[in-house]
């Protein structure tokens, strides 16, 4: 399996774990910089409480200190066209802005799997910068959340 494509389905495998992480865990979210809590009688709402969360996720598979790294893989993976078999490990910094170095606010952490042969079955949006040479990629996400 070509690197580029490995990284880059590992990156959309992560986001999808940790969305959903991050709508099961969310019990209430003040604002601090990556969220806000938004005003339902503005957007029309009643009862429910609107939150907008606003992070860039880092998965780092270049250089010396990775953020996943592929831990697994089966004996056809390399020939895949979609990785099928790779297994990857992540611990993903999520920052305030594109900047590596810009404010911690969370961390992505899980593994995952290719588990499609024939083909891709993920879904990767809001992409702001992916370096094609080294597979490292700064995804933004906006994620809107519902609660009580």
């Amino acid at each position: 399996m070509p690197k580029t494509f490995s990284k880059l389905l590992s990156s959309a495998f992560f986001f999808l774990l940790t969305l959903i992480f991050l709508l099961i865990n969310l019990a209430s979210a003040k604002s601090n910089g990556f969220s806000n809590v938004l005003s339902p009688k503005k957007i029309g709402l009643k009862r429910e409480k609107l939150s907008h969360l606003h992070f860039f996720f880092h998965d780092i598979v270049s250089g010396h200190h990775p953020s996943a790294v592929q831990v697994a893989s089966a004996a056809m993976t390399e020939k895949s066209k979609t990785g099928f078999g790779s297994v990857v490990m992540a611990d993903d910094p999520l920052t305030e802005a594109p900047q590596r170095n810009s404010k911690l606010v969370g961390k992505a952490q899980g593994i995952y799997a290719s588990a499609a042969q024939d083909e891709v079955g993920l879904l990767m949006a809001k992409t702001h910068t992916f370096d094609l040479k080294t597979g490292d990629a700064v995804v933004e996400y906006n994620v809107y959340v519902f609660h009580y």
